[in-house]
């Protein structure tokens, strides 16, 4: 691809495009460093646990950590596309999305490292669900973007990654790690860093929600596409969620000595089915609008 012009010599940098103004916040506070966060306390919290209940939070651990290192290898092709297409506010953006998932992908790394886990697999808590969405649905719709930069392939693209990925599964781990840890009083240095992870994915799912309205207003096919992809990908995305529920209530039956950790099934699968709704809510606004110009109207863009 060869250039033909360049936005900053015609014109300028779109000060108040919706993306610009998440490069912004980036910027501002994205600042934090894995190096920093010091997890001596989880290393003694984690020693203190009994073996059911060490069983019981590894594959919480293990689905971040994969995670984060498959949307760190995985965001490329979506800064291809972006720059591809002459989205200068976009790609902007997207270098910073790409170092906050470095840095999330290095502080899972850490974490498992300073507890004594780091040379364990733990992939043996991967379910058939995660597979099929971190294996093969999160590459095989981001790399198709190499070659295919048709609205349809980035709405695809966005689905996957920003709002299951992210907007449900992520959101839902985080959820988890409040509601386990911060109420047993353990781990403070990983509670940490999923404030500053939550933090930074809520930039993220902003990148999806916006790139996905942007190609859907004024078009009901490809609202039709995003509906559809979105409830294909709900049936692994929530059977992730169920097998660590169930995983974790397995581990308590089995405990021998009293835990101090809790786990309420219900209350984690109701959050998850929220998460999803909220996601999809996040799009039909778009309904009302008719043109891309209103809706960047209403953005304030």
């Amino acid at each position: 691809m060869v250039h033909e012009s360049f936005q900053t010599v015609k014109g300028q940098i779109n000060w108040d495009h919706p993306m610009y103004r998440l490069y912004e916040k980036a910027k501002r506070n994205g600042r934090w460093n894995p190096a920093d966060i010091d997890f001596s306390q989880d290393k003694e919290d984690y020693n203190r646990l009994h073996l059911e209940e060490r069983i019981s939070i590894l594959p919480l651990i293990s689905s971040f950590s994969a995670g984060e290192e498959a949307v760190t290898l995985d965001i490329l092709p979506m800064i291809h596309v972006m720059a591809r297409l002459g989205w200068l506010e976009d790609t902007m953006f997207l270098t910073t999305f790409l170092h906050d998932e470095a840095k999330h992908t290095e502080m899972f790394s850490r974490w498992q490292q300073a507890v004594g886990v780091g040379d364990i697999d733990l992939s043996v808590f991967h379910s058939d669900s995660y597979k099929r969405i971190f294996y093969e649905a999160l590459p095989e719709s981001m790399e198709r973007l190499y070659t295919d930069d048709s609205p349809e392939a980035i709405i695809r693209a966005a689905t996957v990654y920003n709002m299951i990925v992210e907007g449900v599964l992520a959101e839902s781990g985080y959820y988890s790690f409040r509601q386990i840890f911060k109420k047993a009083g353990l781990f403070p240095g990983i509670l940490q860093g999923i404030d500053y992870l939550n933090m930074d994915e809520g930039r993220h799912i902003q990148f999806g929600i916006y790139t996905i309205q942007r190609l859907v207003v004024g078009h009901d096919d490809r609202f039709r596409l995003f509906h559809e992809y979105m409830d294909e990908l709900w049936e692994h995305a929530f059977g992730v969620v169920n097998y660590l529920i169930n995983l974790a209530e397995e581990q308590q039956k089995l405990a021998t000595a009293p835990t101090i950790l809790e786990f309420h099934p219900d209350m984690m699968r109701d959050y998850a089915v929220k998460q999803f709704e909220i996601r999809k809510s996040k799009i039909d606004r778009v309904k009302k609008y008719d043109s891309l110009s209103e809706l960047e109207a209403a953005l304030g863009s």
